[in-house]
């Protein structure tokens, strides 16, 4: 199985739950339809990928969930990291989302959903944070320099399509939002990453520092999430963010950054 290709298949199919026909994945992927067979064939035999019947949709199995919480429970995110998690979502009442920074790129890794009744945010979205648009991405760049942050966003791509009515379309509107979250110590948006959603985060910083290793955000409807309760948040938001780093600076969960942050010294 060609590792690479393998991997493409799986991010692609995470993002689309109810499953994918062949040719869907070999056309998005640009993959030749036999040798897409052939590696689905291959995840299918190591119980990584299910299809109901021939000729119908690929899915992914619980195996990837079992894996992905394998991995956090032995990062420590169970243990020590989610019951802070937890606490910060029963106080808001929101999703709750942690991020970490990995190889560059800011990974989400954990979601808790805080509300238990009415309308409810949970969005459907990759692994990968995108910057320019997100309460996650905006805290991360506060924390950089205007030369890093900028890199990081032209890797992804500026002004993709897909966003809210006030996701900056300038880099002049992204670099007010990345001075306003510096000033505060925490990012705000509003109908940004999404119409009708808004979020609040805050950098997770390795201890004793002011280096991010991660970021930490509330969102939810706009008709909630206005700046008045966002502010009534921030201490909460930013109380957990600390208890995260000193808990969990030491796991698994934050090891690629902290050996970029040794091999610098």
């Amino acid at each position: 199985m060609t590792p690479d290709r393998a991997i493409s298949i799986v991010e692609l199919l995470a993002k689309n739950a109810s499953g994918l026909p062949l040719s869907r994945i070999s056309d998005d992927l640009g993959i030749p339809r036999s040798a897409t067979h052939r590696l689905l064939a291959d995840l299918r035999e190591d119980g990584y990928v299910r299809q109901d019947y021939e000729g119908g949709m690929y899915r992914l199995t619980a195996k990837i969930v079992a894996l992905g919480f394998a991995y956090l429970d032995a990062a420590g995110a169970t243990r020590q990291i989610h019951p802070s998690l937890d606490r910060l979502a029963e106080k808001t009442g929101e999703l709750i989302t942690l991020a970490v920074i990995d190889a560059g790129r800011l990974i989400r890794v954990a979601r808790v959903q805080g509300a238990r009744r009415g309308l409810r945010y949970n969005p459907d979205e990759s692994s990968e944070v995108y910057l320019a648009a997100t309460s996650n991405g905006i805290a991360w760049l506060s924390c950089l320099s205007e030369e890093e942050g900028l890199q990081l966003v032209a890797r992804q791509g500026f002004n993709r399509e897909g966003y809210g009515p006030k996701a900056p379309k300038t880099i002049r509107e992204l670099s007010k939002q990345v001075e306003a979250a510096r000033k505060l110590g925490y990012a705000r948006i509003f109908d940004t990453y999404e119409a009708g959603t808004s979020a609040i985060a805050a950098p997770i910083r390795r201890p004793g520092t002011r280096q991010a290793i991660g970021t930490l955000s509330v969102a939810g409807p706009s008709v909630r999430m206005t700046g008045e309760a966002m502010d009534r948040m921030a201490p909460d938001l930013l109380g957990c963010a600390t208890e995260i780093a000193e808990v969990g600076w030491r796991s698994p969960l934050f090891e690629q950054v902290r050996s970029e942050s040794i091999a610098n010294v």
